[in-house]
This record gives C-alpha cells, sequence and structure tokens, in this order.
C-alpha cells in the first residue's frame, strides 16, 4: 500500500514537473513570438506611462497577442523589464516582443531632421521652428527679446548668432532645444575662427567679424568668392569708402522689401544702409556659414575694390570705377 502510494506521487511529482516545464517554455515562446504587424510601424510610448499601461495599450492596437505573458514577466522576473523611455519608436514585422520592449527602453528614437540654410535670418529661422512637426513650440507666442533671456543671453540682438546647419530632434525636444544647440554652436565656432584671424583686419572684434560674415553670406553664395568680397570690403574701409553692399539696405527695409531696390531706398538713412553710414551695420542681417566667417577674418589679398552680379550667382570684381562701371553696363543695365 505505502508502495503504491509513493508511486504515485511520484507521478504526480514528475506530471507536475512537466507540466510546469512545459507552461515556463510556452511562456517564454510567447515572449520571443513576433510582433502582430504586417509592416513598419510608429509607436509613441506616452511620457509617464508604466509598463503595463503600454502593454495594455499594445495590445488593444493588435500589436501584442500574448500581453498576459508580458504582464507575468513584470510579475515574476521584473528584472528582465527595461525602463520605458518617452518617444517615438519603428516597430518592424519581424521583431519579437522582448526585442520590442528593449527598443522601447532605448535611446534609439525616431528622429527629424531642419535644415536651417546658410543666409538666412533670425526671423526665417524662428517660422521654420513653429512649422517643424513633432517638436515642441516653446517660444512661438514669445518676443525675439523674450527668447534670447530664455536662452540666457538677455540683451543680446539675436541676429547671426545662430549658426545655420541641419539639426536632428525627437519627440519631446523643444525648439529651445534646438536655439540652444544652434546658439551654442556659432559661439564656438567664432571663437574658434576668430583665434585664426589674419593681423591686418579693420575690425576689431568677434562681433564685428559676425558682422562682416554676414555681409559675405549675403552677398555670394559661391564659396571661391567670399575671401574676394571680404578683400574688397577690407580694402574700401581701409581707403575710407562705403562698404556699399545691398543686402544692407534689403535688411534695413524689413518686411517693406518687395523684391526690389529703387533710388529711393538706395539713398533711404536706415542704420543698415551702407550706402549711407560709413563702416559695417550696427549688427549681423544674416546667419553665416563657416566659410564666411573663415573668410571675414582672413580677406584675400588684392587690388580690386568693386564688383557687380553676373547674374549666374558669380560676380566679376573690378580695379577702378572705371572699369567697374563698363561690368555693370555689361551684366546689370544690358540685362
Amino acid at each position: 500500500m505505502v508502495k503504491r502510494l509513493l508511486t504515485a506521487l511520484l507521478v504526480l511529482i514528475v506530471v507536475g514537473a512537466a507540466s510546469a516545464a512545459g507552461g515556463y517554455f510556452y511562456w517564454q515562446n510567447r515572449l520571443e513570438a513576433p510582433l502582430s504587424i504586417e509592416e513598419p510601424m510608429l509607436y509613441q510610448v506616452p511620457s509617464g506611462a508604466g509598463f503595463n499601461q503600454v502593454v495594455a495599450q499594445l495590445e488593444e492596437q493588435g500589436v501584442l497577442e500574448d500581453a498576459w505573458a508580458f504582464r507575468l514577466l513584470a510579475r515574476v522576473e521584473p528584472e528582465r523589464v527595461p525602463r520605458l523611455r518617452t518617444g517615438e519608436y519603428q516597430l518592424l514585422p519581424n521583431m519579437t516582443g522582448l526585442e520590442m520592449m528593449a527598443l522601447l527602453g532605448s535611446n534609439n528614437v525616431v528622429t527629424y531632421s531642419l535644415t536651417i540654410p546658410e543666409g538666412w535670418s533670425f526671423r526665417q529661422m524662428r517660422e521654420l521652428l513653429n512649422a517643424a512637426p513633432k517638436l515642441e513650440h516653446r517660444t512661438a507666442e514669445l518676443s525675439d527679446a523674450e527668447v534670447m533671456t530664455l536662452l540666457d543671453r538677455e540683451g543680446t540682438f539675436p541676429e547671426g548668432w545662430f549658426f545655420p546647419d541641419t539639426y536632428r530632434y525627437h519627440l519631446g525636444m523643444s525648439d529651445v532645444d534646438i536655439l540652444r544647440q544652434s546658439l551654442e554652436r556659432m559661439e564656438r565656432i567664432l571663437e574658434e575662427v576668430w583665434e585664426e584671424r589674419a593681423d591686418d583686419l579693420t575690425i576689431d572684434s568677434p562681433y564685428e567679424a559676425l558682422i562682416m560674415a554676414s555681409l559675405i553670406e549675403r552677398e555670394t553664395g559661391a564659396p571661391e568668392e567670399r575671401r574676394e568680397i571680404a578683400g574688397v570690403f577690407k580694402r574700401r574701409m581701409e581707403q575710407g569708402m562705403r562698404l556699399q553692399t545691398d543686402p544692407t539696405i534689403i535688411y534695413g527695409m524689413g518686411e517693406r522689401y518687395e523684391g526690389r531696390i529703387t533710388r529711393a531706398d538706395i539713398r533711404e538713412a536706415t542704420a543698415y544702409n551702407t550706402y549711407v553710414i560709413d563702416g559695417i551695420p550696427p549688427t549681423p542681417i544674416a546667419m553665416p556659414g563657416r566659410d564666411s566667417l573663415e573668410a571675414a577674418v582672413n580677406p584675400l589679398p588684392g587690388e580690386t575694390l568693386y564688383f557687380v552680379s553676373r547674374g549666374d550667382g558669380t560676380h566679376h570684381f573690378s580695379r577702378t570705377l572705371r572699369e567697374h562701371n563698363n561690368a555693370v553696363n555689361r551684366y546689370i543695365r544690358n540685362r
């Protein structure tokens, strides 16, 4: 009798162990099953969401068929549950549930790009930021001065202080993050460039170099011309000539500019019109790139004092006023 009881107990233990092992392997199999999606999809982990909340949401969306397996995981093996991060993630059809959970706890969020072209104004940059998708717009209702205060640069005029480039961002970032990156990068690059300046400049500070670089940036998109344009500006200042650069007229006109400059505009006494004022304007007129910054502090030596657009993005440079007038007749008046 005792022998039979022992045998029965042994059978029960074996069956129970087998059942437990089978259950465990089935549970692991469910954790490693592919997601129930047929094409890539974006999933956003909500701010402050817990693991069970995310699992329930994924089940509702049909991504997970065996959400119970992950709820059980959180209960019996919490050390295997990642700490989820807020953001957007790309889920793939061949991804397992465990791989998905690891992804949702990683930094591999979906990112977006935003390009600020060289020569743009701060106003244009703000318009681009305000229209950027997935970006929190914290500055949309702020004035330029309030934006600079938010960036810990109270009292700084913003024009020119933001480096034009492509910036990447993800859900959860704000326009302030992009502005701060761009500002700090311009400050760093300007400092680097100023350290490599020529000895005989007509500008006396990094800020004046930033102003000069903005004039160069707005005058030409041809990289090979930037140092020569800087050289023209330097020689004109050395000889007491005004810079007479059209982009300063346009900037001084502000929103009144409608695509053409009249003789009245050329004579108008604005703080920026270099046909009227001596030297450089009081502030930058655009965001210069590194090439223009480097040109501003290393002008090309030479004798040219004038330049005029050929109409193809390049310029004709002249040493004398007579040569310049002939070039104007050739490239401007005839056109």
